[in-house]
C-alpha cells in the first residue's frame, strides 16, 4: 500500500529538517499535530534545492536543479514520486491546493544563486520574494487550511517573516556567502570594505521587518501562532546578538543561539501563549 511510502516520505522530511534546523524542528513541534507532516515537508523540498546550488561544488548543479524541478512538477501530476522529499512534498501541494507558480518563483531565485554573484535592489527583491516570501506563503496555505479570505488577510504579514528570516541568514552567513560562495546579497554595499554604517542599514531595513512580521503571527489561527512564534524569537534573539558586535565581527564568526538558550525561549513561548501574550 501507497500509505507506508508515505509514511516513510514524512519521515524523511521530518529527519532532514531536524538535521538541519534545530530551530525550525522546535518550532513546528509547537504547531497543532496535524500541521507537522505538510510543514515538514515543505522544509524538505526547500532544503534539498538549497542543497543543491550551496553544497554540491564539483556537480553540474544547473543540471541538478532542473532535474529537480522537472521531478517536482512530475511528482505533483503524478502524484507519486521515487524521491521520499519530493513525494512529502507533492502530497502537500495536492492536499493543500498550492499555488504552483509558489514553487517555480522558488526555483527561480535559486537558479539566481547560479548566475548572479552581487544584487542591486530590483534583484535583491526579487531574490527575496522567490527564496524566502513564497515559502511563508506555502506554509500559509497549510495554516489557514484552504480559508482564501484568511490566506489574503495574512498573506502581507507571512511574506515578510519569510523575508526577515532570510536577511537574517544573509547577515549571518553574510562571511561564507562572500568568501566561499562568491555572493553579495545586499544592495549598494561592498563587502570588501564593510563599515559599522553598512551593518547599520541593514539591521534598520531588518528591525523593519521584525515589526511587521509579528503583527501578521499575532494574527495567525491559534493552531500555528506558537510555534510560528518560536521561530519568529529564535531569529529575533540571534538578530539581537549579531547586532551587539562589531562589523568585523560577522567576518571572523557565525552567530548562533546555543541549544539550552533554545530550550529556554520555548518554555517561555509556551507560557506566552498560555497567558495569550503573544
Amino acid at each position: 500500500m501507497k500509505e507506508k511510502f508515505d509514511l516513510l516520505s514524512a519521515e524523511c522530511s521530518k529527519l532532514t529538517t531536524r538535521r538541519y534546523s534545530t530551530s525550525f524542528s522546535l518550532g513546528i513541534k509547537l504547531l497543532d499535530k496535524k500541521l507537522h507532516a505538510p510543514i515538514y515537508a515543505i522544509y524538505g523540498f526547500v532544503r534539498l534545492a538549497d542543497e543543491i546550488v550551496d553544497s554540491f561544488h564539483g556537480y553540474d548543479k544547473q543540471q541538478l536543479l532542473e532535474q529537480f524541478k522537472n521531478d517536482c512538477f512530475n511528482a505533483i501530476q503524478c502524484g507519486i514520486s521515487l524521491n521520499p522529499i519530493l513525494n512529502a512534498f507533492q502530497q502537500t501541494v495536492n492536499n493543500y491546493g498550492i499555488d504552483h507558480q509558489l514553487i517555480y518563483q522558488f526555483i527561480n531565485s535559486m537558479k539566481m544563486d547560479l548566475d548572479v554573484q552581487s544584487y542591486d535592489q530590483k534583484r535583491y527583491q526579487e531574490y527575496i520574494f522567490g527564496s524566502a516570501e513564497v515559502v511563508g506563503l506555502m506554509c500559509l496555505y497549510v495554516f489557514t487550511g484552504g480559508d482564501q479570505k484568511s490566506y489574503d488577510e495574512l498573506k502581507p504579514g507571512a511574506m515578510k517573516l519569510g523575508a526577515v528570516f532570510q536577511k537574517v541568514n544573509f547577515l549571518r552567513d553574510i562571511s561564507a556567502d562572500y568568501l566561499q560562495l562568491n555572493r553579495t546579497y545586499f544592495p549598494g554595499i561592498d563587502l570588501a570594505h564593510f563599515t559599522e554604517a553598512d551593518k547599520r542599514q541593514i539591521e534598520q531595513d531588518i528591525e523593519a521587518d521584525f515589526e511587521e512580521a509579528l503583527q501578521g503571527i499575532r494574527a495567525l489561527p491559534r493552531s500555528s501562532r506558537k510555534g510560528v512564534f518560536l521561530a519568529y524569537r529564535y531569529y529575533r534573539k540571534l538578530f539581537d546578538k549579531i547586532k551587539l558586535a562589531r562589523a568585523c565581527a560577522v567576518f571572523s564568526k557565525r552567530f548562533r543561539i546555543s541549544n539550552g538558550r533554545k530550550l529556554v525561549l520555548l518554555f517561555d513561548t509556551l507560557l506566552k501563549h498560555q497567558l495569550n501574550w503573544i
